[in-house]
């Protein structure tokens, strides 16, 4: 399997605002980038019953270009090139140093597709990855992503 990169890495507060892009991102374990809804249990599925794959979102560069979508708008945190996150559930992998478990598909739900003006069915099988975040680190735009 190939290995991509960060392209862009994106932290939302709140569920109504759109994440901001930053350079780099601190990864707590179990919980999620700092700052982000996630992490701090305010996001939109914080309450869904699974809670797995909740802690970092990936989506491919490639796929929102192809929407014509951006990574704010996807709502995802990480943007990566070169790598296709299909692959990657059920597999350990890492974000730079931060060591990550791919839990499932990030499937579009109909508040993405309210959002955005974009179909469920236009991101279906392609609307990124969910995944779990195993070891603390920093994630920097830049940083290789890679199954270990």
């Amino acid at each position: 399997m190939d290995s991509g990169r960060v392209v862009e890495l994106l932290v939302g507060s709140e569920p109504v605002v759109l994440p901001v892009a930053v350079e780099l991102a601190r990864a707590v374990a179990g919980k999620g980038l700092d700052g982000d809804r996630y992490a701090t249990k305010r996001g939109t599925w914080s309450d869904f019953p699974v809670q797995t794959g909740v802690a970092l979102t990936l989506i491919e560069a490639e796929v929102l270009e192809a929407v014509g979508l951006s990574g704010a708008s996807a709502r995802r945190n990480v943007v990566t090139r070169g790598i296709r996150l299909n692959e990657l559930v059920g597999k350990h992998f890492f974000v730079g140093p931060v060591e990550c478990y791919g839990d499932r598909l990030a499937e579009p739900c109909t508040h993405l597709e309210q959002l955005t003006g974009v179909g469920v069915a236009d991101l279906a099988h392609r609307g990124g990855l969910r995944a779990d975040i195993l070891s603390d680190g920093d994630i920097r735009v830049g940083d290789p992503v890679f199954v270990s």
